[in-house]
């Protein structure tokens, strides 16, 4: 949503105010920020760590895997082994990702969070593996758990495979590709008695957890609707899901010729930084001349690829082969591909909605609430046929409310409402969740601001006026004043941070404390929900049909998946 900048302030003093009142903010926050630590021990109630780091194995280290790599607390994490088969995914585990500030910031790399000063002593650390066998059955008797970011088709067998061999598992979302997948991993990890953990970070987002408790207490009054989006500006030739290739492996793919233009001007540049001595610079295009020479290196494992479980990219219309690739392709845009994704969904979708049954379920008494059901519907218009997923994906759900009774006829109708955008070609509006009740508006945006309006606080007039050079403009006139529902604010101080940090403490800690109640918040009931509520979008936006949900489909002891196939544990060797 986009606010004046009026709406925008009052919005945060009321939730700064709100949240406030109970002394987090100004006491807890302020208490985790001057001890310089995460926010995640005194906020969620696990203790800080004290010496004795789990021993983990990171199972890729891609653009996820390093973000994961980023977050860790090594007080409460030693990372002794990662695997991979990709070069480019190997350096940049090591020394970060450094083709940009921001992307630094999120993946750092195991040298700069250990303070390893060469990757040869790093690697004095850290084993280094193919795939996800090869590490498992190397190190096992090593390691505590591992931590598994690697493409959505592959997370049940690595998982399973981890945990029949006696470690703890924090694996990336979606859980799996499948239900059935899903509902196989619940039931080893319950035959183990190991911890299965998915990140979906929002269940340790500090500021989506205050959300949950502003609507647990009545503020917002009844929840009737929730409004959420992730927009995204990808086109055609600009889309981060479909990754250059190296040229060798694929000479005519519209990108091919990418990843060496890059490299050459990457090595002009160094040359000039070189010639005026900067050193700062010299380094900085050194680090990304190297990864660029590492992405490029991902040739290498062309032929190899299929071995670890790639196949060769065709795609159909009309029973003919419209696009093809090779194996390469489907490890390097494995999110383009049914087989090893689940599109938007999957990867964007499931977060928010993840989020919006967070919500729902503060209105009864935080107990889980499932969909009653969904109608989807999802396009590509946009994008040549160079994939299986869609451009854009829209859906509508109906939750039960407090007081919904099915056999009741008007108690049956008494639902709420959530509905769900995710679009490529135009940003506007970026991604965040909108929670509608009778008393308030809670606005969520980029995981990283909550904005708290009473009453009519954001219902705009649009009006046509004159600038000061007497030419019209719109303007947004808020209908009734927005700091009227003002508390007296208290500023927030502190980042609260997304969550990735504390996700992986808290499994950690789970780890070192085992005990029945300390179980990770996305252990395998709540992360089997949020995959088949993604999951069934996908059924019922390419079938074209409303879906009911059946409760059988949550249950991890039951048979019946939403895609008719039932979970079979022995099927894994």
């Amino acid at each position: 949503m986009n606010l004046t900048p009026q709406q925008r302030a009052a919005g945060k003093e009321n939730f700064s105010a709100e949240v406030s009142r109970r002394g987090f903010l100004k006491t807890g926050l302020a208490a985790g920020v001057v001890a310089g630590g995460g926010l995640g021990a005194f906020y969620f109630g696990y203790t800080k760590a004290h010496g004795d780091p789990i021993r983990v194995g990171v199972i890729g280290t891609g653009d996820e895997g390093s973000v994961l790599i980023g977050a860790i607390n090594p007080d409460y994490l030693q990372v002794t082994s990662i695997a991979d088969i990709r070069p480019y995914s190997i350096h940049r585990a090591f020394h970060g990702d450094h083709y940009s500030d921001a992307a630094l910031a999120a993946r750092c790399g195991l040298m700069t969070k250990y303070g390893w000063n060469t990757e040869d002593e790093a690697r004095r650390h850290v084993k280094v593996y193919g795939n996800y066998r090869e590490l498992i059955d190397a190190e096992k008797g090593n390691l505590d758990g591992v931590i598994i970011a690697l493409p959505l088709h592959l997370h049940a067998a690595a998982a399973i495979a981890a945990m029949k061999a006696g470690l703890h598992v924090l694996t990336e979302k979606l859980m799996g590709h499948s239900v059935h997948e899903c509902k196989e991993m619940a039931r080893v990890a319950k035959q183990t008695k190991r911890h299965l953990a998915t990140g979906h970070q929002r269940h340790y987002n500090i500021l989506y957890h205050e959300a949950m408790d502003t609507i647990r207490r009545g503020t917002l009054g009844d929840l009737h609707y929730i409004r959420a989006q992730w927009h995204r500006g990808n086109l055609p030739g600009g889309d981060s899901w479909r990754q250059p290739l190296p040229e060798s492996v694929k000479p005519k793919d519209d990108l091919a010729k990418k990843l060496a233009g890059e490299l050459a001007s990457w090595e002009r540049k160094l040359n000039e930084v070189t010639a005026k001595k900067n050193a700062k610079e010299i380094e900085l295009w050194s680090k990304r001349v190297a990864q660029k020479k590492k992405q490029i290196e991902d040739e290498l494992i062309a032929e190899a690829v299929k071995s670890y479980g790639y196949d060769d990219v065709q795609i159909k219309a009309d029973g003919k082969v419209v696009y093809d690739g090779p194996p390469i392709e489907e490890l390097i845009r494995w999110r383009l591909f049914d087989r090893t994704g689940g599109g938007l969904m999957a990867e964007l979708g499931s977060h928010q909605l993840d989020a919006a049954s967070i919500f729902i379920s503060a209105m009864h008494g935080g107990k889980k609430q499932y969909p009653l059901n969904v109608m989807a519907s999802a396009n590509r218009p946009l994008f040549p046929p160079d994939r299986d997923v869609d451009d854009h994906v829209y859906c509508l759900f109906e939750f039960p409310a407090p007081g919904y009774n099915e056999n009741d006829p008007h108690a049956r109708r008494k639902r709420i409402s959530v509905s769900y955008a995710s679009i490529n070609g135009n940003g506007f509006g970026g991604y965040g969740e909108t929670v509608f009740g009778t008393q308030g508006t809670l606005l969520l945006e980029r995981e990283e601001e909550v904005l708290l309006f009473r009453g009519a606080a954001v219902d705009d007039k649009i009006r046509v006026v004159e600038d000061k050079n007497k030419k019209p403009s719109l303007v947004s006139q808020p209908d009734g004043d927005p700091g009227a529902a003002a508390l007296g604010a208290h500023a927030l101080s502190g980042d609260p941070g997304r969550g990735y940090t504390e996700q992986i403490e808290h499994w950690a800690w789970c780890i070192r404390n085992p005990a029945p109640e300390n179980q990770p918040h996305c252990h395998p009931k709540v992360a089997l929900a949020d995959a088949v509520i993604a999951l069934t979008v996908n059924l019922a936006a390419r079938e074209g049909r409303r879906i009911d949900f059946d409760p059988e489909w949550f249950d991890p002891a039951s048979d019946e998946t939403p895609e008719g196939v039932k979970p079979d544990v022995g099927r894994y060797a």
